[in-house]
């Protein structure tokens, strides 16, 4: 198979998100919650490097400590492709990890999504974003909005995405010391399941809730002082089910002094947000 030499070890963007909103509407017999949620990338990311190997192996040379490389989902994103495609190259693959695991910014899922959507450019797979996507949700539900690269409005499980345009407001988020089970909050009883199902325009006029933050703040009293704290520069908001909480500025100013007066407590992120995915930018 033809390979392309053009972006081979470059260093691809896989960048976070956060959820904006985040309504749980009901839940499906099979247990899966019915979601609505607004997707942005910010331009934090972890970096992913591609080299071609003759062995015909997926080789991970950044293994993540207390995870099997075959249940890495860079790897399993890689074999993904290979087995929907016949696709019989390998591939050595370079990881530079900055975004926090179990923080809700979506590290696993943004590096799944570049692995495939990477791969099938340089094997010259010629497969279509739609079956990107398809396959990405056998990995995560929130695989399929790093493939679609664009700020995005969520139903179903996550799966369902419609583009959005939001304010790229400058954000600072917080990471709590803590991991948050995003199963442990989905299965707590005293999770909000029932929230009325709105339209796009009620979260552009401000119905921004997220349906975990009370259950999350009672299990995880990290993620509630983070929230105190914050909210002292602005509208404290927990992403997706955590355990990061984040706020919106105006100005790179106002985030900055929020930065400098959280970090020496906090880790603590200074980031713009995009809607448009930096992977995106750079495929263009």
């Amino acid at each position: 198979m033809k390979q392309d030499k053009n972006g081979w070890e470059d260093k691809w963007p896989a960048p976070a998100k956060l959820n904006l909103m985040l309504r749980i509407t009901g839940q499906r017999d099979d247990g899966y919650h019915l979601l609505q949620t607004v997707f942005q990338f910010v331009d934090l990311c972890d970096w992913i490097t591609f080299s071609p190997v003759e062995n015909g192996k997926i080789i991970l040379n950044s293994p993540i400590l207390g995870v099997l490389d075959k249940e890495n989902l860079i790897v399993r994103a890689a074999n993904i492709l290979r087995r929907e495609t016949g696709c019989k190259e390998g591939v050595c693959i370079g990881l530079e990890k900055n975004l926090p695991m179990g923080g809700g910014l979506g590290g696993g899922s943004s590096d799944a999504a570049t692995t495939l959507v990477v791969l099938n450019r340089l094997w010259k797979l010629g497969l279509t974003k739609e079956k990107l996507m398809q396959l990405g949700l056998q990995l995560g539900a929130d695989v399929p909005v790093f493939v679609f690269g664009q700020a995005a409005w969520a139903e179903g499980v996550g799966e369902k995405l419609e583009r959005i345009e939001v304010p790229e407001k400058w954000i600072v988020i917080i990471k709590p010391d803590c991991h948050v089970d995003t199963r442990e909050i989905f299965l707590t009883k005293d999770l909000t399941r029932d929230s009325k199902s709105i339209r796009m325009a009620g979260f552009l006029a401000g119905q921004q809730q997220n349906d975990c933050l009370d259950v999350v703040c009672k299990l995880h009293q990290p993620v509630e002082k983070a929230m105190v704290d914050l909210a002292v520069f602005s509208e404290a908001r927990l992403t997706g089910t955590g355990a990061c909480v984040f706020a919106q500025f105006d100005s790179k100013e106002l985030a900055a002094k929020a930065y400098d007066a959280l970090h020496k407590k906090w880790q603590v992120y200074l980031v713009r947000g995009l809607n448009i995915s930096p992977l995106m930018d750079k495929l263009s």
